[in-house]
């Protein structure tokens, strides 16, 4: 009897999932296979949509009912069939920014393991405050411990007590470790005006406006500068007790409101009123502007209740480990098995060895410099994709399909080789990986890839090219193949000489102290695009976000700058625009045309046509978020969603609409033979020629299309658009304007983007510097680099080898900076480029 084969792909048919051709393809099994393709061609809906999704979908389906109930479940693939597919764990591309409650060590979980080797190895102490050797009583008698020196019994802290999110709280910050309190410095946002002027700051929040006529009544003078006022008035603003009285609002239409009881909320109040009934997000942190933080008084930042921190272990308290860097701490981790008398040298081991365990995979993917205290909100977002690959790493599993949407966003190049170091071992723990990524290296590290294309949208989703790297590298058809073998254009612009350079004059910033930033000074030139470049953890956000940003804003208001901050020349920059990769919009009802001016025009120009008019349609009949146009099943979603029980939602198109999201009398108006569903239908270049009449709508189309982005639909959904496309997508209404004094900040502006649409992003670069702007970028892909006029290096490491200033230049001069990280990598791409670089 033969031995059977095991299968050797993963054999997919007939995928349809988004723009996919009923794709057939076949993906080899343990092996490291990369999918690479443009922008929107279609690589996610194969990755996610197709193998994940069918992956994931079929091993819940082993769970039990009652379990599934419990688990947000996915629905059925658009797919014919999918053959030997192992049960998948994905990695998506933009991790969910973490609370304030979120360290390094709770996303990780290497905290909660630390948690447990105190509860249980730890010297504890007893009510009489005498320090008791560690002892195994702790883990044979449900914690309780008889204190050798006085004989009282008590219990030793559990798991549970040391976590900072439950019992183990600092009572002070609730576990917060900062306290936070409101600054009248804040709150008066200029001294020199009138409260009619609007010098109360926290008076222009929502539903306030009319306070100054309220100070008024209760006789506070509003015509005199807040800084003349005496000091009892002024007192009165800030901290005046409630009141009511009667009052009269002109509006803007010369009509008077009146009230009769208005109540009068002081300065102060404005601000802990709001904040207590808010629960939105973007309001809180709008809220949050009038605050100075501060590390709380009693537990000194560590989040823990100080008597927790008594308990040592080998001479620290657990604060003091969580402050160790994680390299320290593996160390400190090897001393501790010593340190317990022998009997419990078996469970420190284990202990120690799990917890070593947490440990290794960031240290192999380059975080070795974080600690496990470091709060998840000051980490970028290469820092927050390594712990979430970090933690899926952990599991050592076999026979498992890693699916992973983009892992090199936010990584340097540096920690590149330790991420394809982790996908070999996957594979060599006898698993399947599948990356989908445009890094040139993570492909040319994989066993197999498989390029989808040619085009993005309609364009896109057929394969374009398969193969092992080298026959793909060296393929006619291949769109990636030129970036493999170095015969692309690397370098799209003029050098500057360094007269040219600061020709039009310079930011200038010096930051004192902030995280591990300590006096450092920076120029920018302006009006030219720089890239602040280095090591996750170098100090990239913290010079930029944190200190540029602020400290402009702060000036331009006429403010005093940021503590850290102690010089400033902004050169004329009066507004900055901070450009991210959060998506768009927050649900289906953001649309391209809803999220540029695009659906305002339609509107219009529907409610202009003879037909809207002899109904009395006006503009807002033709917005399928009113009900007078919607489609009344669907309400204008274009989409039902059905409750099968404890089956995933099955969300289907509207029967009655068939996803044009308008109601059939709205559907029946037409303007030049297409209904308003049928424009949105349309992709921005097939709608360019048909709006070519229409200066408005053919302005933003061709600016659509400009940005590489000709193949989106209109009525196509906001936030499934990938980072890339949700950054060129905010910057639509900004081209063709005059920006002068504005300074465009991109944090990371190269996130799915392929190297083609990276040349594209360079154009569109060219044009906002060519309206007057001044462009930063903060950047770790070695393409958009090496395009800069100027390059701010940050080092030479993350954590605590980095915060000083590497290098800076032309992408050649820092190329050839000894010590320079960025430099070595750069080095080796310009070299490889060489032949095909402008100069």
């Amino acid at each position: 009897m033969e031995p059977t084969k095991l299968p050797t792909k993963i054999k997919v048919r007939g995928a349809k999932v988004n723009n996919l051709k009923d794709l057939d393809v076949d993906i080899p099994l343990n092996k490291f296979v990369a999918i690479t393709g443009r922008s929107g061609s279609g690589k996610s809906s194969l990755a996610m949509g197709v193998l994940y999704a069918e992956g994931a979908r079929r091993y819940l389906n082993a769970l039990s009912t009652f379990t599934r109930r419990r688990i947000n479940q996915m629905g059925k693939a658009a797919v014919d069939s999918v053959e030997y597919l192992p049960s998948a764990l994905a990695l998506r591309q933009r991790p969910q920014v973490p609370g304030v409650r979120s360290t390094v060590g709770t996303m990780s979980e290497s905290f909660n393991i630390l948690r447990l080797v105190f509860s249980r190895l730890g010297s504890p102490v007893c009510p009489n405050g005498h320090q008791v050797p560690p002892t195994l009583d702790v883990a044979e008698n449900d914690g309780y411990v008889t204190c050798p020196t006085c004989g009282v019994t008590f219990r030793a802290p559990g798991a549970e007590d040391f976590a900072f999110n439950s019992a183990g709280a600092c009572p002070t910050c609730g576990g917060l470790g900062q306290v936070r309190q409101l600054d009248a410095s804040l709150i008066i946002k200029n001294e020199d005006q009138t409260l009619e002027e609007g010098a109360v700051a926290s008076w222009h929040l929502p539903g306030r406006n009319f306070m100054p006529i309220v100070a008024n009544a209760i006789g506070i003078p509003i015509d005199v500068p807040y800084k003349d006022l005496s000091e009892a008035d002024k007192q009165r603003v800030l901290h005046g007790k409630k009141q009511f009285v009667a009052i009269d609002i002109p509006s803007s239409k010369g009509k008077i409101f009146h009230m009769d009881k208005a109540v009068y909320e002081n300065a102060f109040a404005a601000v802990e009123d709001s904040m207590a009934t808010s629960k939105n997000e973007r309001t809180i942190a709008k809220l949050n502007k009038f605050y100075t933080f501060d590390t709380c008084p009693d537990c000194h930042g560590t989040r823990l209740n100080p008597k927790l921190l008594k308990q040592t272990l080998n001479g620290k308290n657990i604060a003091e480990v969580a402050d160790l860097p994680i390299n320290e701490l593996r160390e400190f981790a090897t001393t501790i098995v010593d340190w317990l008398p022998e009997r419990m040298h078996k469970l420190g081991s284990d202990l120690v060895a799990e917890l070593r365990l947490s440990l290794q995979p960031m240290v192999d993917l380059g975080l070795d410099y974080l600690t496990l205290s470091r709060p998840g909100d000051t980490l970028s977002t290469g820092e927050l994709q390594r712990i979430q690959l970090g933690r899926t790493l952990r599991s050592a599993t076999t026979g498992v399909l890693y699916v992973l949407d983009e892992p090199s966003v936010g990584l340097h190049p540096a920690n590149v080789t330790g991420l394809i170091k982790a996908f070999h071992g996957l594979v060599a723990q006898g698993n399947s990986v599948v990356v989908v990524d445009h890094d040139t290296r993570i492909i040319g590290a994989a066993d197999y890839v498989i390029e989808i294309g040619p085009g993005a949208g309609k364009t896109g989703g057929t394969v374009v090219d398969e193969g092992a790297v080298d026959q793909v590298a060296h393929s006619p058809q291949s769109l990636i193949a030129p970036f493999l073998n170095g015969t692309a254009t690397l370098r799209e612009r003029p050098v500057l000489d360094d007269k040219a350079l600061w020709q039009k004059g310079q930011l200038a910033i010096e930051v004192q102290h902030r995280f591990n930033i300590d006096d450092v000074a920076v120029k920018f030139p302006k009006n030219r695009l720089t890239t602040v470049t280095g090591m996750s953890g170098a100090g990239k956000t913290t010079l930029v976000l944190d200190s540029l940003i602020p400290a402009i804003e702060a000036d331009v208001d006429h403010r005093t700058l940021p503590h850290h901050v102690t010089h400033l020349d902004r050169a004329g920059i009066r507004h900055v625009v901070k450009v991210d990769s959060v998506p768009v919009g927050k649900n289906v009802r953001s649309t391209v045309a809803t999220y540029t001016d695009i659906l305002d025009r339609l509107r219009k120009l529907f409610a202009a046509t003879p037909e809207a008019q002899s109904h009395g349609y006006t503009n807002s009949r033709f917005s399928y978020n009113v009900k007078a146009g919607a489609c009344p099943m669907c309400g204008g979603t274009g989409q039902i969603s059905l409750d099968v029980q404890y089956l995933p939602d099955i969300t289907e198109v509207c029967p009655q609409c068939h996803g044009q999201r308008y109601n059939q009398a709205t559907l029946a108006v037409k303007w030049h033979d297409y209904s308003i569903a049928d424009v949105l239908a349309l992709s921005v270049d097939e709608a360019l020629p048909v709006f070519a009449e229409e200066a408005g709508i053919e302005q933003t189309l061709q600016t659509l299309h400009d940005m590489g982005l000709g193949y989106l639909l209109l009525g196509e959904s906001t936030p499934a658009l990938s980072g890339g496309e949700a950054q060129r997508l905010k910057l639509v209404s900004r081209i063709g304007k005059r920006q002068n004094g504005t300074l465009f900040i991109f944090d990371e502006p190269t996130v799915g983007l392929h190297p083609l649409d990276i040349q594209q992003l360079v154009k569109v670069f060219d044009q906002l510097l060519q309206q007057g702007a001044t462009v930063i970028a903060i950047e770790h892909d070695l393409d958009l680099i090496a395009n800069a006029d100027y390059v701010i290096d940050m080092g030479p490491g993350g954590g605590i080898n980095g915060g000083q200033l590497v290098a800076t230049g032309t992408p050649k001069t820092v190329s050839e900076t000894p010590g320079s990280v960025t430099g070595k990598y750069l080095k080796a791409q310009l070299a490889l480029f060489q032949q095909h670089t402008k100069k």
